[in-house]
């Protein structure tokens, strides 16, 4: 099985190390810079989570969500974690992601933000 690797990470991703840690596909990985980390072994993975039947891509324009108002706008510094989904960005925002399109946010499905006594191996 090949894996796509993030390239010279000196960081050690844990429960403590001080990044959100999401459930993805039965195991933790890390936000880290708008990446998606794993570690695995001696190395650390780079993961996205894919657009499926539970991560949808698709516009849904009436997504009522109280968490931040019409007015937010999801980029660099907007305070909401970037999270890698297919083949673009999405920003995890309570327990789900959003994707900004137009005038609105795009549900693209739930996410598990982990605590670190709910981590495994």
């Amino acid at each position: 099985m090949t894996h796509q690797t993030h390239e010279e990470h000196s960081h050690a991703h844990g429960p403590d190390c001080g990044h959100v840690a999401l459930e993805h596909d039965g195991h933790v990985d890390y936000l880290h810079d708008g990446h998606l980390h794993h570690p695995h072994g001696d190395h650390v993975d780079e993961h996205v989570i894919a657009v499926d039947g539970e991560h949808p891509e698709g516009c849904t324009p009436a997504h009522a969500c109280a968490a931040h108002g019409d007015e937010h706008q999801h980029g660099d510094g907007c305070g909401h974690e970037a999270v890698p989904h297919g083949d673009h960005t999405d920003f995890l925002v309570g327990d789900h992601l959003h994707h900004p399109h137009g005038d609105h946010c795009d549900d693209h499905g739930p996410a598990r933000v982990m605590s670190a006594s709910s981590h495994w191996d």
